[in-house]
């Protein structure tokens, strides 16, 4: 049984709909975000510092963490819009978009593994993306490098944390059905096509969660019927 979650990236989008979805069932949810997020206990923290993260940490403690469910992410200026271009983009944008996708949950595995070694059965669930798939189509150049990253992570942390019989796994999903999503494909504002229910994706996490420790998930890709990558 899970009793104590983080929830990194709960203020918006997908994080904050795993957030309100887990709080009713979750003794002690823990929701991190650098704006407000509504649900379980708050903590107001910038992951793409290492101040943020040592924030996180000084509230988890060293108390058992059952789970760490990063699902913050950024992108590029105009990504997914036809008005994306490579050349426009900013360094300052680029290094934005790796350090939140793909440096801070490092850096967060990391400094909460500890805690995460103490819980009868630990899981970390990470939020990829399509774009990190081979042969996907996604022009996106700083998110894409990331999302491949961040499953070079996740095979790499799973024979690290082997010994430790830690569940880590990654979701790859297309769009995703949340409120900002549906509104920018109704206007045609984002390409990819059609999106995956959000309660498609939960049902997902909650089965991942309810594993033993004796079975792991390495990836779940996650595309929408009639989008791209199905």
């Amino acid at each position: 049984m899970m009793n104590r979650i983080v929830v990194a990236g709960a203020s918006r989008g997908i994080g904050a709909a795993v957030a309100q979805h887990l709080e009713p069932t979750i003794d002690n949810l823990i929701s991190v975000s650098r704006t407000p997020s509504f649900y379980g206990m708050w903590i107001e923290a910038d992951l793409s510092t290492m101040a943020g993260v040592k924030r996180v940490v000084e509230v988890v403690g060293d108390r058992p963490l059952d789970a760490l469910l990063y699902m913050g992410g950024t992108w590029e200026t105009h990504a997914f819009t036809p008005q994306y271009r490579f050349l426009d983009c900013s360094d300052d944008d680029m290094v934005r978009v790796l350090n939140v996708n793909l440096l801070a949950p490092i850096r967060l595995i990391q400094a909460l593994l500890p805690a995460l070694q103490c819980s009868q059965n630990p899981k970390i669930i990470l939020m990829g993306s399509l774009s990190g798939r081979d042969n996907f189509s996604g022009r996106e150049v700083a998110n894409s490098a990331s999302k491949f990253g961040l499953r070079g992570v996740v095979h790499a942390l799973r024979e690290e944390l082997r010994p430790s019989r830690i569940g880590v796994t990654v979701i790859n999903p297309g769009n995703v059905g949340t409120p900002e999503v549906m509104a920018d494909l109704a206007a045609n504002a984002l390409v990819g096509g059609a999106a995956v229910p959000l309660s498609d994706l939960l049902t997902v996490i909650d089965c991942v969660l309810a594993l033993s420790r004796e079975t792991c998930i390495k990836e779940i890709d996650l595309p929408a019927m009639g989008g791209e990558g199905a």
